[in-house]
């Protein structure tokens, strides 16, 4: 498969779709950073004569989450210079544009109901071809692509990048049945190449592999610490993840959503 890409659609504007589009405004592409419209106008933003059909008003919510990550520690971006590569919007407004993005990476709350509906949308607005992808950290891939068009089905994949991309190496490629072999190949070698990534192939079970091992690791902590077994022990079982190190505590980066929902699985 030969592709080139250009510009990249990030669906969703919290801590993870914000640093993943910092992640490729650091290596030099284009992004465009999508998110609900904000349907709430401040007393303080009437005062000042916004109202809710005022563009600031209506992106607040993409802009207020990306602010929020690049305050964040470490940094996501490399560069300040890099920031103008990231164009903002709301999916009411601009899901048009997407159409002239070669990527689309939906990266929204861990429901698989919210991101079926956002995905018909995008297969309204998406051109023939491009990539589409969730990071999704557990949900099937299968089920989330269910009852998109064909070419949807095709060109559709999971990238789990982890968190925060700028800094962790590994990227989990999911496809489901129905991913073509030369996506998946695509998106094996242009993770490697493109991105700065470890990239490794997963199948569509639930919390796929690092999920899958780190969950595992967490519930064997706990019970060990409930049974109060001797501390070697937890820092065995914990040091299965790198759990161990404060610095980049990995349990911080897994959201309650994900391990709830895995761990419903797992049962």
């Amino acid at each position: 498969m030969k592709k080139t890409i250009n510009k990249i659609a990030v669906l969703g504007s919290g801590i993870m779709g914000s640093s993943i589009a910092c992640h490729f405004a650091n290596l030099g592409f284009k992004v465009l950073l999508l998110d609900r419209l904000n349907d709430k106008l401040s007393a303080n933003d009437h005062n000042k004569g916004y109202n809710l059909q005022t563009s600031a008003i209506r992106n607040q919510l993409v802009r207020d989450g990306l602010d929020k990550t690049l305050l964040g520690k470490p940094c996501p971006i490399f560069s300040a210079k890099s920031l103008p590569l990231i164009s903002i919007g709301n999916f009411e407004d601009d899901m048009i544009q997407i159409s002239g993005c070669d990527w689309i990476l939906e990266a929204i709350i861990e429901d698989v109901n919210l991101k079926r509906k956002l995905f018909a949308e995008v297969d309204k607005f998406r051109k023939k071809g491009t990539l589409i992808s969730s990071n999704t950290s557990g949900i099937s891939i299968g089920k989330i692509v269910d009852g998109r068009s064909e070419d949807f089905k095709v060109h559709f994949c999971g990238t789990h990048f982890f968190n925060p991309p700028r800094y962790l190496t590994l990227l989990e490629i999911i496809p489901s049945t129905f991913t073509k072999p030369d996506v998946v190949d695509f998106l094996m070698r242009y993770g490697e190449t493109h991105l700065s990534k470890d990239t490794i192939l997963c199948k569509d079970t639930p919390g796929f592999i690092a999920n899958r091992i780190g969950i595992f690791a967490m519930v064997s902590a706990f019970q060990l610490a409930e049974n109060r077994c001797a501390d070697g022990r937890i820092n065995w079982s914990t040091k299965i993840c790198d759990f161990s190190n404060s610095r980049c505590n990995r349990f911080g980066y897994f959201r309650e959503s994900s391990r709830w929902f895995v761990g419903k699985f797992k049962r």
